[in-house]
């Protein structure tokens, strides 16, 4: 019987121990890179109005090392690699308590449906400053991704990430 307990608990270990190996490794690439500028963004307001509207949830982690709140505006857009791209104006809302130190704030937002979310950018207007730790999207159509930041954004453009060219890249190396 302590040998059968003891075989599980090592199997247990093992597999956990590879499931967070999977897990390590799939944050790697993002984890190593930073956030960046983009002065040349453009928010494609086509795409907003021609495509079928899908839902998107995102799940927004401000920093415990961020300003205590912020009244700064925040804007959102992410999309794919084949020019889907999902804009939400404005998320900021200062009588709700909206990125707050240390919180996690969570918005349901439409837009065209994408396929695998590869890029997300925030743009910051205002006074206070504001770091995000991580920003996740979830959508039906495309598996959850999470961009991690923990940094201040810069004021007046768009800051983020964009990994669609690596996306690309492995689908066509598949």
């Amino acid at each position: 019987m302590i040998k059968a307990a003891t075989f599980l608990l090592l199997l247990a270990f093992i597999f956990l121990t590879f499931a967070d190996a999977r897990r390590i490794i799939l944050r790697l690439p993002q984890s190593q890179s930073h956030p960046h500028p983009l002065k040349s963004f453009k928010v494609n307001n086509a795409t907003q109005k021609n495509a079928a509207s899908c839902s998107y949830t995102v799940s927004i982690r401000t920093s415990c090392s961020s300003t205590t709140y912020t009244r700064d505006q925040i804007s959102l857009a992410f999309g794919d690699a084949y020019g889907n791209q999902v804009y939400a104006p404005r998320l900021d809302d200062p009588y709700s308590r909206t990125f707050e130190r240390c919180s996690t704030d969570t918005f349901e937002i439409y837009g065209p449906c994408t396929y695998q979310v590869c890029y997300l950018y925030l743009y910051r207007s205002g006074y206070d400053g504001w770091k995000p730790e991580s920003v996740t999207v979830y959508g039906y159509y495309t598996k959850s991704v999470t961009f991690y930041y923990n940094t201040f954004i810069p004021g007046d453009i768009w800051y983020g990430f964009d990994f669609c060219n690596r996306v690309a890249s492995a689908s066509a190396s598949s």
